[in-house]
């Protein structure tokens, strides 16, 4: 939502001082100049991005236009779901985890918490983990490599889509001077008309260039970073499931583990020490 109030602030402001200075609306509205630069944008994306990455795209494009970002609600049940597992853990042995990792779906303890199970790279990321510490002898330190490992390959791919939208951003400007290039030649063909027309002819093909920029610096652009700042946030929610996990194989209790993860949380979303032992107190009841 968030996404479509600043696009219309930046067509509205941008708008709203054409017409302050009594600027001829009619001159704005070149097609031809937006099919040219729009079309050409499109092809380029195409061009550069296989069908995985143009699925990724779009899916993060919703996520950005459903404003979904993590929410302190979101780490507090992933720090329960946790302690949960671990609770486990320590009363029934490591074995006892096994059906709730293999099937997460029909786990009594995973469905408790919907929202995480539905986080398909969280789920991957925890269950995975926990497969390999029920069937490995790995060390602690060998695991935090492991984790560490896995997440920068997952931020790599998660920024992606950033970077697709974001060569397309920087490549709209050319366009618009390709699209204002295209008018000059138009222009220069009726080089007889009367002054006049030629001055509209002129402003049309100008008109290629303000689109260009104003798509890149507005709207484009933006959008790549809003994609950017998405995947940091998926990037800091699997960093804390790590940092968990990591504690809880060296050894560390289940509540100790957990107060590890939450210290990582980023501070507005945060939730506190007593907020934490509040609904830790409720699932052990």
């Amino acid at each position: 939502m968030l996404v479509i109030v600043g696009g219309i602030i930046v067509l509205g402001c941008v708008l709203g001082g054409y017409a302050m200075e009594h600027g001829n609306f009619s001159v704005l509205l070149q097609p031809a100049e937006l099919i040219i630069i729009g079309g050409a944008a499109v092809g380029g994306f195409i061009i550069q991005a296989p069908m995985k990455i143009i699925k990724m795209v779009f899916a993060d494009l919703k996520k950005i236009l459903a404003s979904k970002t993590y929410a302190k609600a979101d780490y507090l049940e992933a720090l329960l779901l946790m302690s949960e597992i671990f609770f486990k853990i320590r009363r029934e042995g490591l074995i006892s985890i096994e059906e709730d990792v293999e099937n997460p779906t029909k786990s009594k303890i995973f469905s408790k918490y919907p929202k995480f199970v539905g986080n398909h790279h969280a789920l991957a990321f925890v269950t995975d983990t926990l497969r390999t510490v029920m069937s490995t002898s790995i060390s602690h330190h060998d695991l935090d490599a492991l984790l560490d490992a896995e997440l920068e390959a997952h931020h790599e791919e998660s920024l992606t889509p950033s970077k697709v939208i974001g060569n397309v951003a920087d490549a709209l400007p050319g366009l618009g001077i390709v699209a204002a290039v295209l008018g000059v030649v138009i222009t220069m063909g009726k080089i007889d008309e009367p002054p006049s027309v030629l001055g509209h002819h002129v402003g049309a093909a100008l008109v290629g260039t303000f689109l260009g920029v104003l798509l890149c610096y507005g709207y484009v652009g933006p959008i790549s970073k809003a994609l950017e700042a998405l995947a940091g946030e998926d990037h800091q929610y699997l960093g804390v499931l790590k940092v968990i996990l990591v504690a809880f194989v060296r050894g560390e209790a289940p509540q100790v583990a957990v107060e590890f993860g939450r210290r990582v949380i980023p501070g507005s979303q945060r939730p506190s020490f007593q907020e934490v032992e509040a609904a830790l107190g409720k699932i052990k009841k």
